[in-house]
């Protein structure tokens, strides 16, 4: 692509310059520039891009886009002849000049957005899982790792900024994906990260207190989600699948109805799409499945109503994209659950351990109203592990040690990613809501340490319930990160156990 071609698709206030070579990329870090590639320059919320132009054109940037006016006048003194672009708004910037240089992406693709404080994750796989069983492509992009037509790499973020999203999804487009499903943060949706995307369906799973340490209050929190479907900063979505449980529901319903989208209500005896007669059983759920394109009865490996209603959702959006009901209906035994989320962990134990994301007081709640529904007799306790992350909201310390102590009969409170503050700090503020109930608690700021409690305490029948982390593998602490998987910490201590048990 040239520049000339590349500019005339990029919102602009003033343009100076020419190239006629052909450019290479299009970049926002300077560390990623080769010559002849295209450096966005953007202010963000920690850093400003101005402040690496200089080490872009050192790497042999072959022309600029910058939100800023004196960087313009800036460049024009001292670096003559460079074309240069200078624009409103820097992320919508690169959005327009990536999905330009990527070829345009977003129409070979159609795309599937998933909004909402829990269940993201979760139901992006299994939208994707119903897509593969109908033998669509597609590009996955979440929290834990990216699928570009089959192939797994690591994610880098939830939705990453939109030059890395459109090359992703133009190397899915090549492979012959013709799907897109993707989680959306509120930071991203708020950032612009999603700039340029049409979403054809929009999922929104719930709205729970979380993230304001960003958003500052929960109506600035739903005003962010709410920029997926009301029109106002993205086009609305063609079809907008909501659950019907959320206390936002209504609201955001009537805002993408408004926006011209047509509305799918999930829920459990409640929506257009739903589940009856549900059944929570050891090996996941049964229920009968009512919708407006057929009914039928559906078991499924995935346990816990929460993840019936990821399973409604996925369903929906699925069908939304033009899945038969019957394709569907064949594919809900085989999906498999999600790893990190209600992942078993089994070392020959007579007793449950469950490794689960739960990372905000409602999601505690639900994981320890599960596990109490699995006790598989009257003595058996939920013992939970959990923590809270440092240098985020801290608002939710003691709700989350609230939650954990009401749902459960014993509670090891440890570190999550501590992050740049001290474990015991943090640990400190969770104490409080601990104490207003009436459970037997531990602390252990060591996470592998209070693992290994947790599992000692365990006895026949009971459910120990690693809550937090989930899928990650790594640590982050204040001076380094280290690998730490919960799952194989786990592991470990069970060998231990069962070794000790036969001497």
């Amino acid at each position: 692509m040239f520049w000339n071609d590349l500019k005339s698709e990029v919102a602009s206030v003033v343009a100076i310059g020419d190239r006629r070579e052909a450019l290479t990329g299009v970049e926002y870090d300077s560390r990623r520039v080769k010559p002849g590639a295209v450096f966005v320059a953007m202010k963000g919320g920690s850093t400003d891009g101005n402040r690496y132009i200089d080490k872009a054109i050192s790497a042999g940037a072959g022309a600029i886009i910058t939100d800023s006016a004196p960087t313009v006048d800036h460049l024009m003194v001292y670096q003559p002849g460079l074309p240069v672009l200078e624009v409103e708004h820097g992320r919508r910037a690169l959005a327009e000049a990536s999905r330009a240089f990527f070829q345009h992406p977003e129409l070979k693709l159609k795309s599937i957005g998933i909004t909402g404080t829990n269940g993201k994750t979760t139901t992006a796989f299994l939208t994707e899982a119903l897509l593969n069983a109908a033998s669509r492509k597609s590009v996955l992009i979440g929290t834990i790792e990216y699928h570009i037509a089959g192939v797994t790499r690591p994610s880098i973020h939830t939705t990453p900024e939109s030059r890395d999203l459109f090359e992703l999804m133009a190397e899915g487009a090549e492979l012959g994906a013709t799907e897109l499903v993707t989680e959306v943060s509120s930071h991203a949706l708020d950032q612009g990260r999603v700039y340029g995307l049409e979403f054809d369906v929009a999922i929104f799973t719930n709205l729970t207190r979380d993230h304001l340490d960003y958003h500052r209050t929960m109506e600035e929190y739903f005003a962010a989600k709410k920029l997926l479907f009301d029109g106002s900063r993205y086009r609305g979505p063609r079809v907008a699948v909501i659950n019907a449980h959320d206390e936002h529901s209504e609201k955001l319903s009537a805002a993408a109805k408004k926006a011209g989208s047509e509305i799918r209500n999930y829920g459990i005896n409640n929506g257009d799409w739903r589940a009856e007669n549900l059944k929570l059983i050891p090996a996941g759920a049964e229920f009968d499945l009512k919708t407006p394109a057929g009914s039928a009865k559906v078991r499924s490996k995935l346990a816990g109503e929460v993840n019936v209603l990821n399973l409604l959702a996925a369903f929906t959006a699925a069908h939304a994209r033009g899945v038969e009901f019957s394709a569907l209906i064949t594919a809900i035994p085989n999906l498999q659950p999600v790893p990190g989320r209600f992942q078993t962990v089994d070392g020959g134990q007579d007793f449950t351990v469950i490794v689960d994301y739960a990372h905000t007081d409602d999601a505690l709640i639900n994981l320890t109203a599960l596990a109490q529904k699995m006790k598989p007799t009257p003595g058996s306790r939920v013992i939970t592990l959990f923590g809270c992350g440092g240098d985020r909201d801290r608002t939710k310390r003691p709700r989350m040690g609230r939650a954990a102590g009401m749902g459960s009969d014993l509670v090891v409170a440890t570190s999550d990613n501590p992050r740049s503050e001290d474990p015991s700090a943090i640990l400190a503020e969770i104490i409080p809501g601990l104490k207003e109930t009436d459970v037997e608690f531990l602390v252990e700021p060591d996470r592998a340490k209070a693992i290994e409690i947790a599992l000692t305490q365990a006895k026949t029948g009971d459910i120990v319930l690693i809550a937090g982390k989930g899928h990650e593998t790594e640590q982050i602490l204040a001076d380094r990160t280290i690998p730490f998987d919960d799952a194989a910490v786990a592991r470990s201590v069970l060998r231990t156990i069962q070794k000790a048990g036969a001497q």
